[in-house]
C-alpha cells in the first residue's frame, strides 16, 4: 500500500489491510507516496496549499526511516504517525514527528529529515513507483496486489469508513481483487456521506 501519512482515508484503508492480514494469506508492505508531490503545480484552494507545504515533512521522514532501518520500520512509523495525526489530532510539525519516531522505537533525530531536501529524490521515486500503474488522477491510498494471472494490479482505494474487521475485511479484499483484476474495469464510486471514522 502506498500512503501519505496526512491522509485520513489512507489511514483507514491501512487499518483495513492489517485486518486482512489476519484472515487472508497476504503480507502488507507500506510504501510512501506524496500528496505534496502529486499536487505540485496544481491550482488548489489556499488552505489545501498550506497542507501540501506541511505534508512534505512526514513523507521525508518516512523515506529517511526506510533508508536507515528498512521497510518494516516504515510500517511501525506509519502506525505511530497515524495514531498521533488521525486519532490524537496532534498538529503536524517536528514535535509530532520526533514523538512518533520514539513511539516506533526509532531515532527521533530523524525528524530533522522533514526540513531537508536530501530525501526528495528517493521520495519522488517511491511516489512514481506507486502512481505509475494507477495514474495521476487519483490520490492515496493506492494498493498494488497480484492479479489473476500473476501480474501486478494497482488501484486507488478502497475509500471506506470505518475499516471492516475480521472476515468482513477479508470479504472486501476478495471483492476488491476481483474487480481490480477484471480487464477493462476502472471505477466504482459514490458520494461520501460520512467523514472518516477512526475506530
Amino acid at each position: 500500500m502506498f500512503f501519505d501519512p496526512i491522509c485520513p482515508w489512507a489511514w483507514i484503508t491501512s487499518r483495513w489491510l492489517l485486518e486482512v492480514e489476519q484472515v487472508r494469506d497476504v503480507d502488507i508492505r507500506f510504501r510512501v507516496m506524496s500528496l505534496s508531490v502529486l499536487n505540485e503545480g496544481r491550482d488548489l484552494p489556499a488552505e489545501y496549499q498550506e497542507l501540501m507545504k506541511t505534508g512534505w515533512g512526514p513523507v521525508r521522514v518516512c523515506v529517511a526511516v526506510e533508508q536507515r532501518y528498512g521497510p518494516a520500520a516504515v510500517r511501525k512509523l506509519y502506525t505511530a504517525l497515524g495514531t498521533r495525526i488521525h486519532l490524537g489530532k496532534e498538529q503536524l510539525g517536528r514535535e509530532l514527528l520526533a514523538a512518533a519516531l520514539t513511539d516506533a522505537g526509532l531515532d527521533p533525530a530523524l525528524a530533522d529529515a522533514a526540513e531537508s531536501t536530501a530525501y526528495d529524490e528517493a521520495l519522488r521515486a517511491s511516489h512514481e513507483a506507486g502512481m505509475r500503474p494507477v495514474g495521476t488522477d487519483v490520490g492515496t491510498p493506492v494498493v498494488h496486489a497480484p492479479g489473476p494471472d500473476g501480474a501486478m494490479v494497482a488501484f486507488f482505494g478502497p475509500v471506506i469508513t470505518p475499516a471492516p474487521k475480521g472476515e468482513a475485511a477479508g470479504r472486501l479484499y476478495d471483492g476488491v481483487l476481483l474487480v481490480a483484476g477484471t480487464p477493462g474495469f476502472y471505477e466504482l464510486k459514490r458520494t461520501r456521506e460520512q467523514p472518516p471514522i477512526f475506530d
